[in-house]
């Protein structure tokens, strides 16, 4: 007996947690970049991981970058799972089309929805081939919602859940909807007219309002944040940042060039780069090939600086990997196509790149001489010259053919020219094009002027 009501409460238990509804929440309250798109891949992973019976998407933006809300709206659409948002006041441009994405809307009081015109950087509208495009995007994605049809007169009439005009004229000013707008501006609904225009389907002030309203008493909100990770890369995708990463690697590697060694330019250089390419990869738009021409190009520009002295083919090679991997890094591509990269995108690449390089230059005419002479400077950075290493013995160059064959140590590094000391005596000398560092033994192999020849 006791083991039957021990089954008997297993199966009441079972029963419960077969009833609860488990709903996967995640909010998008940010300007839609990147860091946006990939809390919404977690999310729909997580709901078909789960075998959820709802994602619930948190909303509150004012949009952002347009292929970051088109891949959110990819998710969304493809999803399995039903998907419904609460906007928690605004869902304007790109956070209306991933709205249109899901299968319900409901707004609070007071909220609206629309307003998705293209804009630039500067808050400038785009040309019209980018309105164009998200224009198409908004109506196509209100079509995917659903219509019926109806027989009037033999004629069939299509009746779209969501009127794709409304949807396209949250785009063009020049879409005339009867009875809502009068084609001279772009359409905005606030909570009231979505609900009455079929954009909304409650107004609520919470998310349990939504349950409530759906007939869902049992469930179980599995929220779905960001981890340290994802604000860690969040903060460095920042496209300001962005400039500025790339401007502390260029400018590591400058001074680096102007004094060779190991120093703290060079080590700052390292780890801007791995700041400015970890978000990139994670995006998906750095790819290993782009990140493997940053790195061939810094091998070349560090042979040119402690290999071969001088500027010549590997370090023009070598800048040019660098500069051209930066680029392509913040490109959208698909194995070096192009052609469905959005010309904004190009351009906001080259702007950061050409912001970096503007910065760099005006940090060098305004605090270059300073920065050099200053304690900091010297402390991190290796400065030292050909004429900072005197030695305190007498110089001789005399029967320098003497000494041809013979075997030394060099007494400074050899950048190629330095010194060497053989039996005693220091003598000036150069190497073959290749860098020495003091304290290494070296054989006198010829005369050149007057100067031994090295190696």
């Amino acid at each position: 007996m006791k083991h039957l009501l021990v089954k008997l409460l297993l199966l009441l238990c079972l029963a419960a947690n077969a009833q609860q509804k488990k709903v996967v929440v995640f909010d998008i309250k940010e300007n839609i970049a990147p860091s946006a798109t990939r809390i919404s891949g977690k999310a729909v992973k997580k709901a078909e991981e789960i075998n959820a019976d709802l994602i619930l998407v948190h909303m509150n933006t004012y949009g952002g970058y347009v292929t970051d809300a088109d891949s959110i709206r990819t998710y969304l659409l493809n999803s399995t799972i039903p998907v419904y948002v609460f906007i928690d006041n605004n869902a304007a441009s790109a956070g209306a089309l991933i709205s249109l994405a899901c299968d319900k809307i409901y707004m609070r009081p007071g909220g609206s929805i629309g307003a998705t015109t293209v804009v630039n950087e500067t808050g400038q509208k785009a040309p019209d081939k980018y309105q164009s495009y998200m224009r198409k995007q908004m109506r196509s994605t209100a079509e995917s919602q659903g219509y019926d049809t109806t027989i009037i007169n033999g004629d069939t009439i299509i009746k779209y859940r969501r009127n794709p005009d409304i949807a396209e004229g949250m785009v063009d000013e020049s879409v005339v909807v009867e009875g809502l707008d009068d084609s001279t501006k772009v359409i905005t609904l606030t909570t009231d007219e979505a609900l009455e225009w079929g954009y909304c389907e409650g107004k609520v002030e919470s998310l349990e309002e939504i349950m409530e309203l759906n007939g869902i008493e049992d469930y179980e909100f599995v929220r779905v944040k960001k981890s340290s990770l994802d604000k860690l890369v969040a903060f460095f995708a920042n496209p300001a940042l962005r400039s500025v990463l790339i401007l502390i690697m260029i400018g590591g590697i400058y001074f680096e060039l102007q004094s060779p060694g190991i120093g703290f330019p060079l080590a700052a250089a390292i780890i801007a780069a791995v700041a400015y390419f970890a978000p990139l990869y994670l995006d998906g738009l750095a790819q290993n090939w782009e990140i493997l021409l940053f790195i061939i190009g810094f091998i070349l520009l560090a042979l040119e600086i402690f290999v071969v002295p001088g500027f010549g083919v590997a370090g023009i090679s070598g800048i040019a990997l660098i500069f051209g991997s930066l680029i392509l890094s913040m490109i959208s591509n698909v194995n070096f196509d192009f052609s469905n990269t959005p010309t904004l995108e190009v351009n906001n690449a080259f702007k950061s790149l050409l912001f970096a390089m503007v910065g760099l230059v005006i940090l060098l005419y305004f605090f270059g001489a300073s920065l050099f002479k200053s304690r900091f400077f010297k402390k991190v950075v290796l400065t030292d010259t050909l004429a900072d290493s005197k030695v305190n013995v007498q110089f001789e160059q005399t029967n320098v053919s003497d000494v041809i064959g013979a075997s030394g140590i060099t007494r400074t590094d050899l950048r190629p020219m330095g010194r060497v000391e053989i039996n005693g005596t220091n003598y000036e000398a150069k190497t073959l094009a290749e860098f020495i560092s003091a304290g290494t033994e070296v054989k006198v192999v010829g005369l050149e002027n007057g100067i031994l020849l090295v190696q």
